[in-house]
């Protein structure tokens, strides 16, 4: 690249730079770019950047390999229903100890180390999350619905935004595990895409950032060039029922259109694997991934 050829995508970003100062935006932080050093270095850059351009950049991250990795160290047999983790005291002690310890503070060290200023934080402090027991549906044979009790595993109930707009306010990032606490006080496991979702609502966030390992929505699952670059939510109920959308890729777009219809403005679902993908989706004409809005004629920019 050309010294003009610099200058033309630094003009090409500036209006969306221009737009997006003082926005809130939060990522959930997942997939291959949790895993991966050179992909982790990338979206830690992108979040400074973001943060130097003004934006107010908040980071949910999952950690679901990591907690299999502990627990098979340590013997314990972990369970999955309907995709949820089966939670019971000793697998929760491991969760939280993963989450809320080597992985946070994993984020907050690479992000501090290249000049960023965040603080790693769960659920449990500030009182940022109450839930309640989740349950799931399972038909027996007879065909009656039952509900079937999980353990430790957390619906959520409540957000209380103070702790996270007192650091925000204040320059830092705040880096959030999803664990959550009952109101008996007890810990409990929750889905992180939904955390950051439910947390983008009820910070008023302006673009909820899904970052994860597929590219996004596309038309046609087998033609990797039917990229769709843009759904609103009526769009995404007629997909889903039409079948375009379907298998994983259901929860990812339910997840950023309950935050939608939690008053965020935007959402996006973002290719983790593309390094610097979050600068690309956000600063450029083109984009790279899904984007979510409430109706046409929604878009921000």
């Amino acid at each position: 690249m050309n010294d003009t050829q610099k200058i033309d995508t630094l003009i090409e970003a500036l209006p969306y730079i221009n737009v997006f100062q003082n926005n809130i935006i939060v990522l959930k932080y997942g997939g291959n770019a949790m895993v991966s050093d050179s992909l982790k270095e990338s979206v830690m850059q992108d979040v400074l950047l973001m943060k130097s351009v003004g934006i107010k950049p908040l980071i949910v991250h999952g950690g679901g390999p990591f907690i299999n990795d502990m627990l098979s160290s340590l013997n314990i047999e972990s369970e999955f229903k309907k995709g949820l983790r089966v939670t019971d005291d000793a697998v929760m002690e491991v969760a939280e100890m993963v989450l809320s310890g080597q992985v946070n503070k994993d984020i907050v060290k690479h992000y501090n180390k290249i000049g960023g200023n965040a603080v790693g934080i769960s659920g449990k402090d500030g009182n940022l999350i109450k839930v309640t027991k989740k349950f799931i549906e399972e038909t027996d044979d007879n065909g009656e619905v039952k509900h079937v009790d999980i353990g430790l595993v957390g619906e959520i109930e409540s957000i209380d935004t103070t702790l996270l707009t007192m650091l925000i306010n204040n320059d830092f990032v705040p880096v959030i595990s999803p664990v959550g606490v009952d109101m008996n006080g007890d810990t409990h496991n929750i889905n992180a895409d939904y955390v950051a979702g439910e947390i983008a609502g009820a910070i008023g966030a302006d673009k909820f950032i899904l970052l994860t390992d597929t590219k996004g929505v596309y038309k046609d699952k087998d033609d990797d060039t039917t990229l769709l670059s843009e759904l609103t939510l009526a769009q995404v109920d007629e997909h889903i029922e039409s079948g375009v959308i379907s298998d994983g890729m259901i929860p990812k777009v339910e997840c950023c259109s309950h935050a939608i219809k939690k008053g965020v403005k935007q959402a996006h679902i973002v290719d983790g694997r593309i390094k610097h993908s979050l600068l690309l989706e956000l600063f450029f004409d083109a984009g790279i991934g899904t984007m979510i809005i409430p109706h046409e004629g929604g878009r921000v920019l």
